[in-house]
Order: C-alpha cells, then structure tokens, then sequence
C-alpha cells in the first residue's frame, strides 16, 4: 500500500502536492475549533481563508517551485497588514524548505532558504506579533532559524539518500550486466571447444572413410565382397559424419582456431582407464555399467567422456575425504550417466562462473538431452546426464 501511495505521488505531483496543501489547511482549521473561544481570532471564516491562501503555495512546490517560493514570500504581508499569522504559513515555509532542498542543487535550495526565511527574521525584528507568550524577537529568530536548519538538513539527507540508492542501483544494474557478459563468454568458449571436438571427430571419420574408400577401389576387382563390405563401412561413417556436421554448425565458433591432431577423441572405452587414473589420485572411485553398450556416435561417447571427466575431477578437487561412483546405464533408447561422490561438494562462489558445469550443459544439449548437478541429500555431490541414442545409421532431420 506504501509503494503504490508513492508511485502515485511520483507519477502525479500536482494531485499529491495538492492534496498534501489541503491537510495543511484542516490542520490549522481543527487547531483554531480546537482554541479556546477567549483566543480565537474574532474573524474566525477570514482566518480560515487566510489559512487556505497561505498553503496555496504547497499546490505547486514540484511543478513550479520558484513561483511557489515567491507565492510563499508574498503571504508574508497577511500577518503584517492584519496582524494574524496563520499555522499554515509556518508549514508552508517548512514545506517548501524541504523541497528545495531534497530536489535542487545545493545553490538552488541555499538561495530559496534565504529568500524564504530572510524576510520572515525581518518580520520578527522589524513587526514581531503578540501573541499568548511574550517572547522578544532574538527568541523568534532563533526559532526561526533552528526550524529553517532543521527543514534544510532533513531535505539535504534525503537528497544524498535518493542518490545513493540510484548509485547503488546503477552499480548493481552493471555487475549484473558484467556477470551476464562473463556467463556468456563461458558458454561461447565451451562452444568453441566442444566445436573443436566436434571438427576432430569429423575429421577422423573423413580420413578413415577415404582410406576405405581406397582400399576398396585397390580391391575391387579382385575381391567385389570385400570391396563391397568396405563401402557399407564407408556409407555408415558417411552417415555418422552428416550428423556430427549438423551439430557441429550448431556450435561453430565464430573466429578462426588452429585444428587439433587428426587423432580421436577418447570415448567410453576411455572411462575405465579414467576411472583408474582418478582412484590413483587418491579419491576412491567404482565403475559401475548397467547394460551392454553397442555402436554409437562417437559425439555421444565423447560427451559421456568428458562429463565423467570433469564430475571426477570437481570431486577429486572439492570432495575430501569421500567416496565416489560412476555409474552408465545403457539401454536401446538412451544412455544414463551418474556421477556421485560422499563429500562436502563444491563450495559457492558468487563472483565466479562454473566453466566445467556450462561445458556439460552445453554438451549434453547439443544431443538432446538433459543434465542435472546438485547436492544429494544425504551429502555429496551428484552429476547426472541422460543422452538419447539414435538408431546406427539414421540421418536427423
């Protein structure tokens, strides 16, 4: 309910500057009912009036705040021609004190301070009123002058509060963008890596489908069922290699790298030397495989391989003193793999992004499938990729 009273003063400040002069005005009209008889004016219905015109000037204070300062002076003549200082007169003052401050430069408002409060110590010393307390006019300037300082350094604080928060706001606006821009250039480096990849296994299947091809020429006369056993090779691979292509564009990277050896990329024969190397490292590892694993792609394999990898790796490095299991689950239709270790996990780190966690990401989407890291309940860390299979020899849309 406070913000939305706030947003409406904000979009419409002529209403609520308005609004805020008329409960100046029944404020100053429930203190005289509220008077004694034997002390109010006699002219009760002009006082009231006099009341209204004085707080006229807080109707503009935003959208016109110099003419409201002038309009502010002006009242000043009320309690000089008919002796009668009405209470809206002194919050008027206070009002408009404020708002130069808390809106305008610091020039701006020190000048509307002076032209404000100057005249009214003028008055003090010059026509003091008399009122129900007899008090000389050093105590009506001091007053004064205690009531302007005060109006004046309460808007000044809100000035500087306002500012500091739009800085605040600025400075949390561009870490956000900062981190936006270092988590983007994660994903783009992960990209061009896994494209590397990618290019290297393209470029094995090529060079092995054109020493097939060789070989099956150089035998063709002699042995056709040989030949003919080559070019059925030569067709699967051909077909392998269209689909690591189309994914391949997916990932392409956008400026030129250096190509790797024309050696393959490890796959899912590689997990158990893996597995071996990290238990030697000294974090106990098993290996764990549900199924029989048949032909696949070697994209897939490779993306098997490098999500074991960098799970083991992020165990070995945060886990401690802990256990951890791999385990593939191979079926017709998908391949499953689960990483767990029993340790204390990774701790957060809120400046810093997870390259390793962006590049599994990354991988396992390309192929359509889905990833899944996190704590396990009953402590730990948990990896778990699952990667659908595609029939042997199918091209994809």
């Amino acid at each position: 309910m406070t913000n939305r009273l706030r947003g409406w003063a904000r979009d419409r400040p002529l209403a609520a500057d308005a609004a805020t002069a008329v409960a100046l005005a029944l404020v100053d009209a429930a203190f005289l009912l509220l008077t004694p008889r034997e002390l109010r004016p006699e002219q009760l219905w002009a006082a009231l009036g006099w009341s209204v015109l004085c707080a006229a000037p807080v109707a503009i204070r935003r959208v016109a705040p110099w003419p409201a300062v002038g309009a502010a002076v002006a009242t000043l003549a009320v309690p000089v021609l008919f002796a009668l200082a009405p209470t809206t007169q002194g919050l008027t003052f206070i009002v408009l004190t404020y708002t130069m401050a808390a809106h305008r430069p610091l020039r701006a408002a020190s000048l509307a301070a002076l032209l404000l409060w100057v005249p009214v110590v003028l008055a003090n010393v010059v026509a003091p009123l008399d009122g129900v307390l007899d008090m000389g006019p050093g105590v009506l300037v001091l007053d004064n002058l205690l009531t302007a300082s005060v109006a004046f350094a309460v808007g000044r604080a809100v000035q500087a509060r306002r500012q500091s928060t739009r800085m605040l706001r600025e400075r949390a606006r561009i870490a956000e963008a900062t981190q936006r821009s270092l988590a983007e250039q994660a994903v783009a480096d992960e990209r061009r890596r896994i494209a590397r990849e990618l290019h290297d296994v393209v470029a094995h299947h090529v060079s092995v489908m054109g020493v097939l091809a060789t070989g099956a020429r150089r035998v063709l006369r002699r042995d056709p069922d040989a030949a003919d056993e080559a070019m059925a090779t030569v067709e699967e691979t051909g077909r392998a290699t269209l689909r690591e292509l189309r994914r391949l564009l997916d990932v392409l990277r956008t400026d030129a790298e250096p190509a790797a050896e024309l050696t393959p990329q490890p796959g899912l024969t590689g997990i158990e030397a893996l597995v071996e190397q990290v238990r030697e490292a000294g974090l106990p590892v098993t290996l764990r495989v549900d199924g029989t694993p048949g032909p696949m792609e070697d994209g897939v394999a490779l993306t098997v391989y490098r999500i074991v990898q960098e799970a083991l790796t992020n165990a070995l490095k945060h886990a401690g003193r802990a256990t951890a299991l791999v385990r593939l689950t191979v079926t017709p239709g998908f391949l499953a793999v689960e990483v767990t270790d029993t340790g204390r996990g990774p701790a957060p780190v809120a400046d810093r992004i997870g390259h390793g966690l962006v590049g599994m990401r990354e991988r396992v989407a390309l192929y359509g499938g889905v990833l899944r890291t996190g704590p396990r309940p009953g402590g730990g860390f948990r990896v778990y990729a699952r990667i659908p299979l595609e029939p042997a020899g199918a091209v994809p849309a």
